[in-house]
């Protein structure tokens, strides 16, 4: 699909007036310049990421490269990670480079934690990426980071349990219901899926979805709008789900999660492009019965919120920029980037990259036999189209997160409790709160 067509419909981030308040916290300055290597020894950079393929990514670059040597360092995921490198920028030594979720960003960026890229890799994103994407990264006026991929909801389903229990492939949150029932009578020890724990992320992308808006802005001030109407209904509606035990309470990102879905214990997984490449690896022997379809929508009209998505950054403090940021273009336009990301045996990625020339390349090398030669790139690009826009992540969105993973899985009670932490942490940062 051309970037032409998925820019008209994804407008992803936030307005110029929730820009305008990022700059003023995120201040100038645009890091150091220094490459390293005066005495003719190659660089070293150090990489920190949680991302698959990002070692063989990072390999690959060292074989091809004699004046930059990446050393790779695998990272937790999700909030863990970005204390871990907030720890590191305070402690002086943060890696050179490192990936970072979009929601991170704003935050990150306006704490002063990130080296401005605008002087180095400001003209990069804006003739690289479509437009939408480049506002994900662009705040304040300023380039924090290089996108990598977009991150589309989609719904990973079990075809011969449906086929088994008699049930449709749902296009409507109220057709998943039905489903959920009817699988789960033909066989109790089935559930539609596991969501269990509570997963901020994904909550946030179904909220996204169904019309949400945490953020906003009101002339000068923040507004927070994390307990909303239209996340209320998301959350009740999982909350009903798991209550009534039509969706197993197991934990997300868990040992049991992969026990029960390598099992065929669940019939459907709400994932993400990036979610394709973990099935071979997590559930090798349903190779076949897994099927990729759009995530059911509320009106049945197309659209979907995201979960997740990847930049690259280069925190504040690195004396390496500039070598930081040959790597960060090669690794998010060289095809030759992607083609290392999808030979790892291990953890494949299935990432939906940003870059359309590396789309391409992901598309013809991805092996899609697992999904019966289902195109996984063509119907993850469709979903992109119908991203939802408008959505603006806010300054405080980390602590809301670490709010929302308190609050036990109960879907319903993350809301309130991201609600009171999004405004709090607002005024704390001395920002100014919209109510």
């Amino acid at each position: 699909m051309p970037c032409t067509a998925r820019t008209s419909r994804l407008a992803l981030a936030a307005s110029a007036a929730s820009l305008a308040l990022l700059a003023t916290a995120c201040g100038g300055g645009s890091g150091s310049d220094a490459s390293g290597g005066g005495d003719g020894k190659p660089v070293t950079l150090t990489f920190w990421s949680a991302t698959a393929g990002a070692k063989e990514t990072a390999e690959a670059f060292n074989k091809t490269h004699t004046d930059i040597k990446v050393k790779f360092s695998m990272v937790p995921a999700g909030p863990e990670g970005v204390t871990k490198l907030s720890n590191a920028v305070k402690g002086g030594n943060a890696p050179d480079v490192a990936t970072m979720d979009y929601s991170a960003l704003p935050e990150y960026a306006s704490e002063g934690n990130l080296e401005n890229l605008t002087p180095t890799s400001g003209e990069l994103v804006k003739k690289e990426f479509p437009e939408a994407v480049q506002s994900l990264v662009n705040l304040g006026g300023s380039t924090w980071a290089v996108p990598f991929d977009v991150t589309p909801i989609q719904l990973f389903y079990r075809k011969d349990l449906f086929e088994k229990h008699g049930a449709k492939v749902p296009t409507t949150w109220a057709e998943y219901r039905t489903a959920a029932e009817k699988i789960h009578k033909g066989d109790p020890d089935v559930t539609i899926t596991n969501f269990g724990g509570g997963d901020p992320a994904l909550l946030s992308g179904l909220a996204w979805q169904a019309g949400a808006r945490w953020y906003g802005t009101n002339g000068d001030a923040w507004k927070v709008n994390i307990d909303d109407p239209a996340s209320r209904k998301v959350a009740a509606y999982w909350d009903g789900l798991l209550s009534d035990g039509l969706a197993s309470k197991t934990p997300l990102w868990g040992e049991g999660e992969n026990k029960e879905r390598a099992t065929g214990k669940v019939a459907t997984i709400i994932g993400a492009a990036w979610s394709a490449g973990n099935f071979p690896v997590s559930y090798p022997d349903a190779k076949g019965k897994w099927a990729i379809a759009p995530l059911p929508t509320w009106d049945g009209k197309a659209s979907t919120g995201m979960y997740g998505g990847t930049s690259y950054i280069v925190p504040k403090g690195s004396k390496q920029t500039k070598a930081a940021v040959e790597f960060i273009k090669w690794v998010t336009t060289d095809p030759e980037a992607m083609t290392a990301r999808l030979s790892s045996l291990k953890t494949p990625s299935s990432a939906l990259p940003a870059n359309e020339s590396m789309r391409a390349v992901a598309a013809k090398k991805f092996d899609g036999s697992y999904f019966a030669g289902q195109d996984v790139y063509a119907v993850a690009g469709e979903a992109a189209d119908t991203i939802v826009p408008g959505w603006t992540w806010g300054p405080v969105q980390q602590q809301v997160t670490s709010a929302q993973l308190a609050a036990g899985g109960d879907h319903t009670k993350m809301l309130t409790s991201g609600q009171a932490k999004g405004e709090t942490a607002v005024t704390d940062r001395g920002l100014k709160l919209d109510k």
